[in-house]
C-alpha cells in the first residue's frame, strides 16, 4: 500500500501553521507539525524571508508528496489579508520550486473532510484532528492543528481525485452571442 506524505500549512505572516501527515490507506500519521514565526517589528520583507527559508528546510528535510494549503478568506481587515496573501504567495513558489503537487482547499472544505460537518468550530475540528491522528492531547498553537487538518483533508480527498474520470466540460444548451447579435 503506497503511503502519502502530506504538508499541510496555515498561511500567516506573524505565525504559519505547518503539519506533515502520512497516509496509508484510511490510517493517518502525524509526522510533525509546529508553526514558523516571524517578529512584527521586523521588515516585511525579512519576514517572508524567514517563511521562506523555514519552509525550504521542511521541504528538504520531509519531502512531502504533495502540499495542502488553504485559501485566503477575509471580509474585514484588507491590511492583514494583504500580508497574509504574500505569505501564501511564498508558500506556493516553495512548492513549485520543489515540483510538488499543491492542493489548495477553503476552510469549509477543510471542516467537511475532517468532521463531516463544513460548519464545523475549531474545538470540534481539534478533536478530530487528535483523533484522527491517535495524538494524546490536542494539537497547539491553533495555527498547527488547523495545518493538520488541512493535510488530512487532502489525504482524505487526494485518493478520490485520483479516482474520477477528467472533468468534461458542461453542456448546458444555452448558446449565447457577442455583438449584435448575427
Amino acid at each position: 500500500m503506497a503511503t502519502l506524505r502530506v504538508l499541510g500549512i496555515d498561511p500567516g505572516i506573524a505565525r504559519l501553521g505547518y503539519g506533515i501527515v502520512e497516509a496509508a490507506g484510511s490510517q493517518l500519521r502525524c509526522v510533525t507539525y509546529g508553526c514558523i514565526e516571524t517578529a512584527a517589528n521586523i521588515a516585511v520583507a525579512e519576514r517572508l524571508q524567514t517563511i521562506y527559508q523555514e519552509l525550504e528546510q521542511l521541504l528538504r528535510q520531509y519531502q512531502p508528496d504533495a502540499m495542502a494549503v488553504e485559501e485566503l478568506f477575509f471580509n474585514r481587515n484588507t491590511t492583514t489579508a494583504f500580508t497574509v496573501a504574500q505569505a501564501r504567495g511564498v508558500v506556493l513558489l516553495s512548492a513549485a520550486q520543489h515540483n510538488t503537487p499543491l492542493a489548495e482547499y477553503t476552510p469549509m472544505q477543510v471542516k467537511q473532510a475532517v468532521t463531516g460537518y463544513g460548519r464545523a468550530d475549531k474545538q470540534q475540528i481539534q478533536q478530530m484532528v487528535k483523533l484522527l491522528l491517535g495524538l494524546a492531547s490536542l494539537p497547539k498553537p491553533d495555527d498547527a492543528a488547523d495545518a493538520l487538518a488541512i493535510a488530512i483533508a487532502h489525504a482524505h480527498t487526494a485518493p478520490l481525485a485520483r479516482m474520477q474520470p477528467a472533468a468534461q466540460p458542461q453542456q448546458t444548451g444555452w448558446h449565447w452571442q457577442r455583438g449584435n447579435g448575427r
